[in-house]
C-alpha cells in the first residue's frame, strides 16, 4: 500500500488524532468532520489542504479514504464504525468503542465479513512510560508472581457528567467510558484475564443532577491465573485526574503516585523503596495511532489490537451487569 488517506470525526479529543495523523509520513490527513462550524473550520485551518465537513458521511462514504479515527460523541461511536467498516476502512475508535453488548456483537460480526479491516482504539495508559516501565519490570520477574492487582480512574471532572453531553445520554456509563482504561491496564500489566467480578456503586456525587446512572463503582476481580484485584471508577471525586495503581507481586510492590511512582522491595520499614520518575502520563493522546498505521501497512503489530478493543470492554460489560444485579458475574468475552 502507499500512504493512508485518513479522516477524523469528532474534533474534541479527535484534534488530537489529527495531529497524530499530520506527523505520520505513511499517513495523509484529508479531512476533519464535526458539527460545529467553527471548531471544524478552525481544525481545518491548522492543517492545509485538509477538507472540513459537517456530515460524518462525506468521510465514511468517501471512497478514497482507508483510515478513520472516530472521536464523535460514545453514542454516535457504533453506527458510524459499522459504517466505516462496511465501507471498508480502518478504524480507530475512541473508548468506549460501543455502549452497549449487543453492538459489540454487531462489530465483531462485522469484521468477520471484512476479515482485511483493522480495529483498533484509544486505551491510551499502555503508552504512559511509567506503566511501560512497570511492564517491563513485570516482565523482567522483578516483581515474582503477581498476586493482587488495584486501579482506579479518578476522573475529577464531574460536570462532565452533570452538565456536559454524557449526561445527556438515555444511557451512560461511568465504568465503560473510564473504567475500561483501567481493565486494559490491569490486564495489560498482568498478561492475563479477568474472569469474574463483583461490583457495588453508588450516585452520591451527582444525587439531584439528572445523572442516571453509578458515579461511583468499586469491583473486586478474579485473574484465571489465581491473582484477584480491585478496579475503581470515581467520577466525582475532589481530586484531580488521576490513576492510582497498585501492583503487588511476591518479590516487588509498585504504587503510583501523582509526582512519581515508589517500588518496594523490601518488608523492612526502614529499607527505602526505590523513587521511579518516569512520566506520567507523559504521552500524546493520539499516540497509539502511529503502531495503528504500520499494522494496517502490514509493517509491525498494533500496540492495542483487535482482541484488546473487545476483551476490556467485555469486562466492563460484565461490570455494569454487576453492579446494577448486585451478583458477581463472570465474563463473557465478546
Amino acid at each position: 500500500m502507499g500512504r493512508l488517506r485518513a479522516g477524523v470525526i469528532g474534533l474534541g479529543v479527535g484534534e488530537k488524532h489529527a495531529e497524530a495523523l499530520d506527523v505520520i509520513s505513511e499517513c495523509e490527513l484529508v479531512a476533519v468532520c464535526d458539527r460545529n462550524r467553527q471548531k471544524r473550520e478552525s481544525v481545518a485551518a491548522r492543517f492545509p489542504g485538509v477538507r472540513a465537513v459537517e456530515v460524518d458521511r462525506d468521510i465514511l462514504d468517501d471512497q478514497s479514504i482507508d483510515l478513520v479515527c472516530i472521536a464523535s460523541y460514545d453514542n454516535d461511536h457504533f453506527c458510524q464504525t459499522m459504517r466505516a467498516i462496511q465501507q471498508g476502512k480502518h478504524v480507530f475508535v475512541e473508548k468506549p468503542f460501543v455502549l452497549h453488548e449487543h453492538e459489540a456483537h454487531a462489530v465483531r460480526d462485522q469484521l468477520a465479513k471484512h476479515r482485511g479491516v483493522q480495529l483498533s482504539s484509544n486505551l491510551i495508559l499502555r503508552r504512559s512510560p511509567r506503566f511501560l516501565d512497570l511492564r517491563q519490570r513485570i516482565e523482567r520477574g522483578e516483581f515474582g508472581r503477581l498476586y493482587h492487582l488495584e486501579g482506579d480512574y479518578n476522573y475529577g471532572r464531574i460536570q462532565k457528567i452533570t452538565e456536559g453531553w454524557r449526561g445527556k445520554l438515555d444511557f451512560y456509563s461511568a465504568v465503560h467510558g473510564g473504567g475500561v482504561h483501567v481493565a486494559d491496564l490491569l490486564m495489560w500489566l498482568a498478561g492475563d484475564r479477568i474472569v469474574e467480578v463483583s461490583a457495588v456503586g453508588n450516585a452520591v456525587a451527582t444525587e439531584g443532577s439528572g445523572f442516571r446512572n453509578f458515579d461511583n463503582v468499586t469491583a473486586v476481580v478474579r485473574f484465571a491465573g489465581g491473582a484477584i484485584g480491585k478496579l475503581g471508577v470515581n467520577f466525582g471525586c475532589m481530586f484531580p485526574h488521576f490513576h492510582p495503581v497498585s501492583i503487588y507481586g511476591t518479590q516487588a510492590t509498585f504504587i503510583n503516585g501523582l509526582d512519581s511512582a515508589w517500588l518496594y522491595t523490601s518488608r523492612d520499614p526502614q529499607a527505602a523503596p526505590t523513587r521511579l520518575e518516569t512520566a506520567y502520563p507523559g504521552t500524546h493522546k493520539g499516540e497509539l495511532i502511529a503502531s495503528f498505521v504500520q499494522a494496517i501497512l502490514g509493517q509491525g503489530k498494533s500496540d492495542v489490537v483487535e482482541e484488546d478493543v473487545f476483551a476490556s470492554l467485555s469486562v466492563c460489560f460484565a461490570i455494569e451487569r454487576s453492579v446494577h444485579s448486585g451478583s458477581p458475574v463472570k465474563v463473557e468475552y465478546v
